[in-house]
């Protein structure tokens, strides 16, 4: 049986307040903080003296980082967020074909491609939802490209990846897994992804300045990076200026520069921590805890607006429709809960961290606010 209580412990907001908004940023565990710290106090002590041993333990992180999504570390680059892992994405596929992606998007899915003057098609939303037989009648001669996320932020509905990769065709799937990565599978081999990006300071838990990109190993022998730095290559201490010979480990050779040693070392420590609870129990969790919350939120009269037809479009977050959601947001935060503000209402996320005590206050908080009105 897993202690849901003293894992909560490990997480120092929840003494704080009823955490409801990892959609937007996680919050860190003791052991992910340490992890950052440590390497911040090795710095202030000792300069550079451990660059060595920071270099190895980046090459740790990434292995953590394949085991976790069933990748191979040569296909894992580590990033500092979505943007930067999209670009990657992008450099990799330019010259492919168009984008199908759809109107509920992030705009990292879509204005990234866009930059580059490749168009993308945008799928409409059926209530709230994104259909396969709209993504495969948008499909074309053109289209070799299928962007989407693998749970949108705009109102939490979860796309089927394993199904979504039945239908690809010669489309390379391209996901962005930003409001996923830590609360859901993702096994990239099975679920055929080409290619596939995330930031750590959401479901991650890992702060901003994290995140990882993945590309195959098939799409990398197909592509050249865009953008190399001087750690890119094979032997970077031999400081050649006549000639580029490109890491083996393709992935890696979009670290441009310096790493940000502090985030990645925080992203390993978060995902140390994930694994010894297991996917599968944190996904369980979460999923538990958003059933209890939309249940709780419909009786109590509230309208959930994320798409909940099928239990497979479940995620960890809930659109809630609220009257003016900037005053509910505002007064929910003096009774210490915190959420976030959207057009429609209000975003509700539910982790493992959490627990049925912050749906309770939620719930109450919410009562307080319709009496103040």
């Amino acid at each position: 049986m897993i202690n849901w209580e003293e894992i909560r412990q490990q997480f120092p907001v929840t003494e704080k307040v009823a955490y409801l908004n990892a959609a937007a940023a996680g919050p860190l565990a003791r052991a992910t903080m340490e992890a950052a710290t440590s390497y911040y106090r090795q710095m202030t002590e000792a300069a550079d003296q451990h660059w060595d041993e920071w270099l190895a333990q980046r090459e740790e992180v990434r292995k953590q980082v394949a085991g976790f999504i069933n990748a191979e570390p040569d296909e894992i680059g580590l990033t500092t967020n979505t943007s930067s892992g999209m670009n990657v994405i992008v450099d990799a596929l330019e010259g492919r074909g168009e984008v199908i992606s759809c109107e509920l998007e992030f705009p990292v899915s879509t204005i990234c491609w866009m930059h580059r003057q490749i168009p993308v098609k945008l799928v409409q939303a059926v209530a709230g939802e994104v259909r396969f037989e709209d993504i495969s009648r948008a499909m074309s001669e053109k289209t070799r490209v299928i962007s989407l996320s693998h749970v949108q932020f705009s109102n939490g509905f979860r796309i089927d990846l394993d199904a979504l990769s039945q239908i690809k065709k010669n489309h390379y799937l391209v996901v962005n897994a930003s409001q996923s990565a830590g609360v859901f599978e993702i096994d990239v081999k099975r679920m055929k992804i080409d290619a596939l990006c995330a930031t750590g300071h959401k479901w991650m838990l890992s702060g901003y300045g994290s995140g990882f990109v993945y590309l195959s190993r098939e799409l990398q022998a197909r592509s050249r990076p865009r953008a190399i730095g001087w750690l890119s290559v094979e032997d970077p201490y031999a400081m050649r200026n006549s000639e580029i010979h490109l890491r083996p480990d393709a992935a890696a050779r979009t670290e441009l520069g310096c790493p940000h040693f502090a985030g990645m070392f925080a992203l390993g420590a978060s995902i140390k921590l994930m694994s010894e609870i297991g996917r599968n129990n944190i996904e369980e969790r979460a999923l538990s805890l958003n059933r209890r919350l939309t249940e709780s939120l419909t009786e109590s009269g509230y309208r959930v607006l994320s798409p909940l037809r099928e239990e497979g479009f479940r995620s960890a977050e809930t659109l809630v429709a609220v009257d003016d959601p900037a005053r509910v947001v505002a007064e929910l935060a003096q009774y210490g809960v915190v959420v976030t503000e959207k057009p429609q209402g209000i975003r509700v996320a539910t982790d493992f961290f959490n627990d049925e005590s912050d749906i309770e206050l939620l719930l109450t908080a919410l009562r307080q606010c319709k009496a103040n009105c």
